[in-house]
């Protein structure tokens, strides 16, 4: 008798999509990267947040146009193969993977600098133990982990709020077009930035656990932009404008910082542990995204075909999961979240760039059939904005280049 192949289970609406494409964003980028992105870019750090937010949502458009043509968890993979070969969907492929498990590291080491100020444990055993945690609720099963999602998200968008209203009194104190290194400064604080953005184009991974994807994925790609991009421009404008971008700049742990300076130190401890949260989230996001494109690429027998086993009980690939949780957990024992941040941030747009490609060469190569989300701006069809999300991903490699030099 055959084998009946297990598949995914379809738990997820709008709703729930959305949540975990801001739950994603809404995670240890603003929470530890603000500060460093101050030091560059002063009290214009806003407008880094919004640079990174437009070219997010130029790639946003061509993802949301890709994800109604593709179905699956390869995502990008299916994209680029579709557009350009296997062989360069295989390189953007193992990109993807690379900057999942490397991005998980970052946050994870952000957790740690947060919760080694808490509690006395070892740095690097914080950022291991939260990562073991997190694929242990990963493999538990999709529908707990955006229950968890959503709790979590909450609370970091209560404190995000937080730090949004305690501004209010001081907005207008700062020149907020004060660079002190120019716009080159603010520029490199944009390339440094967009890792806070990092995960709306994760959700497309979630496809074969979305109902109705073809709807759900795009306006829930799009909604997640633009959300987390109205908060993160309030919030930049609101810490420079309590703490200043100076003080801003050396703090370890901003956003604490600049609610003990208005409320003091209770608030410190209030933030802390709401970073805790919003850290631990976006680990966990990361690693359900990056496991089902390793089991959507195995699926396809473009990697290790153990990577396409799914668990008869929780009905999630175990194996992908675990092997994410090894990379993550050694490119975590770097120790440096700056460095792994940038690295992050190469193969991402990297990756940005080839499939805002895929989209300019799809639209001549197949037949657009109806019911497709179709992205704005054409001419013909020619797609204005994925030739502008091409063109702005190619620069700010150039400025990660900066940065890491």
């Amino acid at each position: 008798m055959e084998k009946k192949e297990v598949g995914l289970k379809r738990e997820l609406g709008l709703f729930q999509v959305t949540i975990a494409s801001i739950g994603i964003i809404l995670g240890a980028g603003i929470f530890a990267v603000i500060g460093v992105a101050a030091s560059s870019a002063g009290n214009a750090t806003w407008l880094a947040f919004l640079i990174s937010a437009v070219i997010a949502l130029f790639t946003g458009l061509s993802y949301a146009e890709l994800s109604t043509r593709f179905k699956g968890d390869a995502g990008e993979f299916d994209y680029v193969k579709a557009a350009l070969g296997k062989r360069f969907a295989y390189f953007i492929g193992f990109s993807v993977i690379a900057a999942g498990f490397i991005s998980a590291a970052a946050v994870a080491l952000g957790f740690a600098g947060y919760f080694t100020q808490l509690v006395s444990i070892p740095f690097l055993l914080a950022a291991i133990l939260i990562i073991v945690l997190m694929t242990l609720i990963n493999f538990v099963g999709i529908k707990e982990t955006n229950w968890l999602n959503t709790i979590s998200t909450f609370i970091e968008l209560i404190g995000l709020l937080l730090i949004v209203i305690l501004g209010l009194k001081y907005f207008g104190r700062v020149d907020y077009l004060d660079m002190p290194k120019g716009i080159t400064g603010v520029f490199s604080s944009a390339a440094l930035v967009f890792f806070a953005y990092l995960g709306f184009e994760s959700i497309i991974k979630l496809s074969e656990e979305t109902k109705n994807p073809e709807r759900v994925i795009p306006k829930a790609l799009l909604y997640s932009i633009a959300i987390t991009s109205v908060i993160y421009i309030l919030v930049a404008i609101s810490a420079v404008s309590i703490l200043g971008w100076e003080e801003l700049s050396k703090s370890s742990a901003p956003l604490a910082s600049v609610a003990a300076a208005s409320l003091g130190s209770y608030a410190f401890l209030l933030l802390g542990i709401i970073a805790l949260f919003s850290t631990s989230n976006t680990i966990l996001i990361i690693m359900v995204a990056t496991s089902r494109m390793a089991y959507g690429m195995a699926k396809e027998k473009f990697l290790p075909g153990i990577l396409s086993l799914v668990h008869k009980r929780t009905r999630t690939p175990y194996v992908a999961i675990f092997a994410i949780m090894t990379l993550t957990i050694i490119f975590a024992l770097i120790g440096d979240i700056g460095f792994v941040a940038n690295l992050t941030n190469f193969f991402v747009f990297a990756t940005f760039a080839a499939v805002n490609l895929s989209l300019i060469v799809l639209r001549y190569k197949y037949k657009e059939k109806k019911g497709f989300f179709r992205c704005p701006v054409n001419f013909g069809k020619f797609p204005i904005i994925s030739l502008l999300g091409l063109l702005s991903s190619l620069a700010m490699i150039g400025f990660v280049i900066y940065n890491l030099l």
